[in-house]
């Protein structure tokens, strides 16, 4: 038990804290999109062969409607002070690529669900829950290591802002799947925010790319 815990700690160290660190120096030949969903996808195929994993929380729509009007009441109160917060301290990004490119901001608000938020939902919930419980004994802990491990992989976008807000989703979503079993209401609410951070003008800190 002891050796199959530090070879856990291992590779969790090397997963989800020595990546990130070195895609921050290393620049990839492929953009990054598709190292998450490749991620995602190897993620996918070990849970799917996991003893004890229940599939139900990839999607759990039971789990999702009855968490639903929670999530949406939690937004409804954070929503505006993200978006008193570029007003304050930031009028100049504010809908800055809703206003310079609608067409790819409408781009991201269909895509960036789909092929960003439910594969790091994947990753850093359902993968990282199960494939590390017998190290992470609580639900705490597990929590706590979702969210940091999350905040962590903004590293690469090498701004404190980023490190900020992807940490306080981080343990949102976190506790979100932990308490619902849904992988698609953690994804939902992950994707409401992300949606907002790049319609009011905090993309910035999490895309670099010519239309930012």
């Amino acid at each position: 038990m002891a050796a199959g815990n530090a070879l856990l700690i291992v590779e969790f160290a090397v997963v989800f804290v020595g990546v990130p660190a070195l895609l921050t120096t290393y620049r990839l030949p492929v953009p990054k999109i598709l190292l998450l969903l490749a991620v995602a996808g190897a993620c996918l195929t070990w849970l799917l062969r996991a003893p004890g994993f229940d599939r139900k929380v990839l999607w759990n729509t039971e789990g999702f409607r009855r968490g639903a009007r929670g999530v949406l009441r939690l937004f409804a109160v954070t929503a505006p002070l993200l978006v008193a917060g570029v007003l304050v301290f930031d009028p100049e990004s504010w809908l800055g690529l809703a206003r310079r490119s609608p067409i790819i901001w409408l781009l991201v608000m269909v895509l960036y669900p789909l092929l960003s938020v439910y594969p790091q939902e994947l990753i850093y919930r359902a993968f990282l829950f199960h494939r590390y419980r017998p190290l992470l004994r609580t639900e705490a802990m597990l929590t706590w290591a979702s969210a940091l491990s999350f905040a962590w992989m903004h590293i690469i976008y090498g701004n404190a802002v980023a490190l900020l807000l992807s940490g306080c989703g981080g343990f949102l979503f976190a506790t979100t799947y932990r308490r619902s079993g849904s992988l698609l209401l953690a994804s939902f609410q992950h994707a409401l925010y992300g949606c907002l951070i790049f319609t009011i003008g905090l993309g910035r800190h999490f895309y670099r790319g010519p239309a930012f």
